[in-house]
C-alpha cells in the first residue's frame, strides 16, 4: 500500500510533468486537470500569504500593496527526516535556495519574467518545491486575490480576469478550495466564500480559514462560524492567528510564531476547547490527509488519462516510423529464442516464480466484491421506485394476479447495474497483464541488446491483450445478459408456495384516494427481487473470474505472441534484420519520446500498486 508521502509525491511529480510539456488545464483532455490539487483562495488583505508562510514556517512570499500574486504558485511541500531546509524551482532544477529571501526574489523575477514589469496576470504556474523537517508532504496552489477595482495601471478586466482563473481551477471537481476569509469582517461579504458557494454548493471541496481571530473587535468571537452556525461546510472550520505586521517588521521567527499561535487559543475563553483543531500547523496536517484521501478516490479517472496518454505517445512513435525489419535463417532464430526467452519470464510472473501475478487473486478476492457491494440497489429497490416500476409496467389494464412483467423490468434494471463491476474486473486484470509484459521485457536480459525487437514485442504482447480482454468483456457481459434474458422460475415459485404472515391492513386502505395497493404489497414486491438479486449476484461473483482468467490469463499463457510469430515468419531477410538493428537518425527523436512514455508508465505504476493492492 503506497504512503501518503508516495501519493502526493506521484501528483506532484505529474504536475511538473505537466507543466514542462505546457499543460496547465483548461483545454481539451487535461491531465493536469485530472490530478487533485488544494487552490488557496481569497480576497486581497484576507490573510493568504500569511496562512501559506506558517504552514510553510518560513518568510518567502512577495509582498507588498495591489495584486501580488500574478501568477499561479504551485507550492510542493515535502517534509524531510532532519537536515537544512532548501527550496527548488522547477524552472532552476540545478539551483538549491537556502535563503528563503532569494526566494522571494526569485518568485519576483520569474513573475515578471512572463507578466513583464506591468501588474499584468498569467496562468502559467510557477513551481517551487520546499524541503523541510517542519512541514507536513502538500501541495498548494497559491492563486491571485480576490479584488474588486483595478489599480492603477491595470486594464478594467483585471477584476474580471482574475476571478476567471481562480474559477477555472476552482470550479473542477478534483480541486479542493481553500477559502480564506479575514474574521474581523462579515463572513457573508467574503470573496473566497462568496466564490465557494457558486462552485461547491454542497461545501464538499471546500475548506474554510478563518484569519485575524486576534484582530476582532472586543467583546465579539468567531465562534458561530467556527462551529459552524453561521455558514456550514462539510469540513471542519479552522481558525488561524497570523503574525502581526511589527512581528513580520522585527523577523519573528515563523516556529516561534506557531507556538505563539497554540498559547493564543490555548488559553483563549473563547476558543480554548476548539485549541486543538485550530492553527496552521492543524490545518496543513488536515489538508495532508484528506488530499491524500482524494487522491486514492480519484485514481481510475486519473488511471484513465495516464493510459490515454501512453497510448498517444506509443501512436507518436509509431507516426515517426518504426524501424522496418529484415532476416535470414540465422536472424529469425535469434528473434524466436528473445521471445521464447521472454514468454519465459512472462509465465513466471503469472505462475508465481516472479512477483506480479498475485495482484490478478487480488482484484477478485478484493475490488469486485467491493465493487458489487456499492450497487446502488437499495435506490432502484425503494419503495417509490417499485411502484413507480409496477404502475408503469401495468399500462392503463391492472396486473390481475401478480405483476410479472414489473418483475421483469425490476430484475433486468437492478442486473444492469452489475456490468460496470464485470467490465472493471476485466479491465483491472487488463492493466496488470499489460504491466508484467512490460516487466517482462524489463527483465528479460537478452532483449536488452536490441531495443527495436523489445518495442515489436511489446507491440505484439499489448495488441495480444486488447484482443483478449474484448474477449473477455463480451463474456463478462453475456453472463449478465444471460441472468436477465432467463430468470430462474423455481425461486419464484418457492416464494409464492411459502405462506405470506398476515398483518392488519393500514388504515384508509380501501378509501377512494388510496394507492392501487398498499405500500407493503409493493415492500413485499421489492423484498422479492432484492432476494434474486442477491442470488444472482453470488453466481455473478464466482462466475466472472472464471471467465476472465479463461479469456485473458490462459491466453496470455497460452498465445500471447502466437500473432507476432506468424508475422515473423512470413518476413523477409532484410526485414528481419532490421528488427535486430535500430536506426541511428531516429535515435534522438525516440529517445525524447521515450522519456515521456516512461515517465507516464512510472505514474501508472505506481498508481497501478495503490489501487489494486
Amino acid at each position: 500500500m503506497a504512503t501518503m508521502e508516495s501519493l502526493i509525491g506521484l501528483v506532484n511529480r505529474i504536475q511538473r510533468a505537466c507543466t514542462v510539456l505546457g499543460d496547465y488545464g483548461g483545454e481539451g483532455m487535461s491531465l493536469w486537470e485530472a490530478l487533485p490539487s488544494v487552490a488557496v483562495v481569497g480576497g486581497q488583505s484576507s490573510g493568504k500569504s500569511s496562512v501559506l508562510e506558517s504552514v510553510v514556517g518560513r518568510d518567502f512570499l512577495p509582498r507588498g500593496s495591489g495584486i501580488v500574486t500574478r501568477r499561479p504558485l504551485v507550492l510542493q511541500l515535502h517534509k524531510t527526516e532532519g537536515g537544512s531546509e532548501y527550496a527548488e524551482f522547477l524552472h532552476a532544477p540545478k539551483k538549491k535556495f537556502t535563503d528563503f529571501a532569494s526566494v522571494r526574489k526569485e518568485i519576483e523575477a520569474e513573475t515578471d519574467r512572463i507578466t513583464g514589469k506591468t501588474k499584468q496576470i498569467s496562468n502559467v504556474p510557477i513551481h517551487l518545491s520546499i524541503y523541510s523537517p517542519h512541514v507536513v508532504n502538500l501541495t498548494l496552489i497559491d492563486l491571485p486575490g480576490l479584488t474588486k477595482v483595478a489599480v492603477e495601471g491595470q486594464p478594467e478586466s483585471i477584476v474580471q480576469d482574475i476571478e476567471n482563473m481562480v474559477r477555472s481551477y476552482v470550479e473542477k471537481p478534483n480541486c479542493i478550495i481553500l477559502a480564506i476569509s479575514p474574521a474581523n469582517q462579515d463572513i457573508a461579504t467574503s470573496d473566497a466564500i462568496k466564490l465557494g458557494r457558486e462552485v461547491d454548493p454542497t461545501g464538499e471541496r471546500t475548506f474554510g480559514v478563518l484569519t485575524k481571530l486576534d484582530l476582532m473587535d472586543q467583546g465579539t468571537n468567531a465562534l458561530d462560524v467556527l462551529e459552524g452556525r453561521s455558514y456550514r461546510l462539510q469540513h471542519p472550520w479552522v481558525g488561524v492567528v497570523n503574525r502581526s505586521q511589527a512581528d513580520i517588521n522585527k523577523n519573528v521567527d515563523m516556529i516561534a510564531a506557531r507556538s505563539k499561535e497554540q498559547e493564543y487559543f490555548e488559553s483563549s475563553p473563547e476558543y480554548g476547547h476548539l485549541a486543538h483543531k485550530m492553527g496552521a500547523e492543524y490545518l496543513a496536517k488536515l489538508l495532508s490527509q484528506h488530499l491524500e484521501t482524494v487522491i486514492r478516490q480519484r485514481i481510475p479517472s486519473i488511471i484513465a488519462l495516464i493510459n490515454k496518454t501512453i497510448d498517444e505517445l506509443n501512436a507518436e512513435l509509431d507516426r515517426i516510423g518504426r524501424p522496418i525489419s529484415l532476416d535470414g535463417g540465422a536472424q529469425l532464430y535469434t528473434i524466436l529464442e528473445m521471445c521464447r526467452a521472454f514468454d519465459r519470464v512472462f509465465r513466471e510472473h503469472l505462475d508465481g516464480g516472479r512477483p506480479g501475478g498475485d495482484r490478478i487473486y487480488g482484484v477478485f478476492d478484493n475490488q469486485l466484491p467491493a465493487a458489487l457491494k456499492k450497487l446502488p440497489l437499495d435506490r432502484h429497490l425503494s419503495l417509490n421506485n417499485v411502484r413507480k416500476v409496477i404502475s408503469e409496467a401495468d399500462g392503463y389494464q391492472p396486473h390481475l394476479i401478480a405483476p410479472e412483467q414489473g418483475y421483469r423490468r425490476l430484475i433486468e434494471g437492478s442486473l444492469g447495474y452489475f456490468k460496470g463491476p464485470a467490465e472493471a474486473s476485466v479491465d483491472a486484470v487488463h492493466l496488470i497483464l499489460k504491466e508484467l509484459v512490460r516487466k517482462s521485457i524489463a527483465e528479460t536480459q537478452e532483449l536488452k541488446r536490441f531495443p527495436t525487437l523489445q518495442s515489436d514485442i511489446a507491440t505484439a504482447a499489448n495488441d495480444a491483450l486488447e484482443r483478449f480482454r474484448d474477449e473477455s468483456r463480451r463474456t463478462v457481459l453475456r453472463l449478465v445478459e444471460m441472468e436477465s434474458s432467463y430468470l430462474t422460475i423455481e425461486f419464484f415459485r418457492k416464494i409464492q408456495s411459502e405462506p405470506e404472515k398476515k398483518s392488519d391492513p393500514p388504515p384508509n386502505a380501501s378509501g377512494p384516494n388510496s394507492d392501487r395497493y398498499s405500500d407493503h404489497y409493493f415492500r413485499k414486491i421489492g423484498s422479492n427481487v432484492s432476494a434474486y438479486i442477491n442470488m444472482v449476484c453470488e453466481t455473478l461473483r464466482l462466475s466472472i473470474p472464471k471467465a476472465v482468467v479463461y479469456c485473458q490469463v490462459l491466453q496470455a499463457k497460452r498465445a500471447l505472441l502466437n500473432q507476432f510469430y506468424a508475422n515473423v515468419g512470413r518476413r523477409e531477410k532484410e526485414q528481419l534484420g532490421k528488427m535486430l538493428d535500430e536506426d541511428p537518425s531516429l535515435m534522438g527523436k525516440r529517445e525524447q519520446i521515450a522519456k515521456r512514455l516512461e515517465l507516464f508508465k512510472s505514474a501508472r505504476d505506481e498508481i497501478d500498486s495503490v489501487a489494486w493492492k
